[in-house]
């Protein structure tokens, strides 16, 4: 984010990172029902507006949306042949990547957005946990698609770009000058709410750990490492988001497969006896 304000507005990134760190710490002081209110505002209307930008570049480069699927079906499994060695990694590294970053992205399986999910209001646990499949098809099915296509459709993955910058690059080539304010934009927001859903799920924890006593303190604590974080390069903070996304994985497989059969319980009761008397007080308001 800190990468993205900097090439569209020249500010330096340890101030982005002040600025995040004041907004954060005046969102974290209303409690959850503050948090709620931001994110359940600001994330779909910041997604559709990404979704419709991403679409009106795939369109204007209609005739590369084709070579652009063939590039990641041969990536898939010859990344050399498919860029010109642009990338230089191989079969194992594009793997090691790719699955990195699918979980980056959606977090399925890594047991992180169960602070969530456990607060929902719904009818049948099974309900919720199909919202939670949708998330994976919208983040990483939808958005993250539309991302590559941006990129390989207006040819900006040669420049040698990372991160932020690439797709900044792709929207640039897109949209002129204005295709770097709109990814600069989108990324604020995008990342103000995941800092702030991390930072609820990080809480729950700490006050599971160490009672409400400990959470002034890790409030600060997550504060001055938003405003550190900044001024770290992006692959350092890549690096240090798969160490700890796989630190987090392996504990939550293993519960995953302890739940493994209450999960199917739980399931084939939301398919049958909730479904079925669902359906049946429905034909029984229709009758009346």
């Amino acid at each position: 984010m800190a990468e993205a304000v900097y090439a569209a507005f020249e500010v330096p990134n340890v101030v982005t990172g002040v600025v995040i760190a004041l907004l954060v710490g005046l969102i974290i002081l209303g409690g959850i029902s503050r948090i709620a209110s931001f994110t359940e505002k600001i994330v779909p209307i910041m997604a559709g507006f990404y979704i419709l930008g991403a679409l009106a570049i795939i369109v204007m480069h209609a005739d590369m949306i084709l070579p652009a699927f063939e590039m990641i079906f041969v990536g898939a499994f010859n990344p050399k042949a498919a860029t010109g060695g642009v990338i230089g990694v191989g079969l194992k590294e594009s793997l090691r990547y790719g699955i990195a970053r699918g979980v980056f992205s959606n977090e399925a399986g890594m047991g992180s957005t169960p602070h969530a999910h456990a607060v929902a209001k719904v009818k049948h646990p099974a309900e919720q946990g199909l919202v939670s499949i949708m998330g994976v098809v919208i983040d990483t099915g939808i958005v993250c698609t539309l991302t590559a296509l941006v990129i390989l459709t207006t040819n900006a993955l040669p420049t040698g770009l990372f991160g932020a910058q690439l797709t900044q690059e792709g929207f640039t080539i897109g949209f002129g000058n204005f295709g770097t304010t709109f990814i600069a934009i989108c990324l604020f927001f995008f990342s103000l709410s995941t800092i702030i859903g991390w930072y609820y799920f990080a809480e729950a924890n700490v006050k599971y750990l160490a009672g409400k006593k400990g959470v002034p303190v890790f409030r600060l604590f997550v504060l001055i490492c938003i405003v550190f974080g900044t001024t770290m390069s992006a692959e350092i903070v890549w690096e240090l988001a798969d160490v700890f996304n796989g630190l987090m994985i392996i504990p939550n497989l293993i519960a995953l497969l302890g739940l493994s059969s209450l999960v199917i319980k739980v399931a084939n009761d939301y398919e049958g006896p909730f479904l079925h008397h669902k359906a049946s007080q429905y034909e029984n308001k229709r009758i009346r």
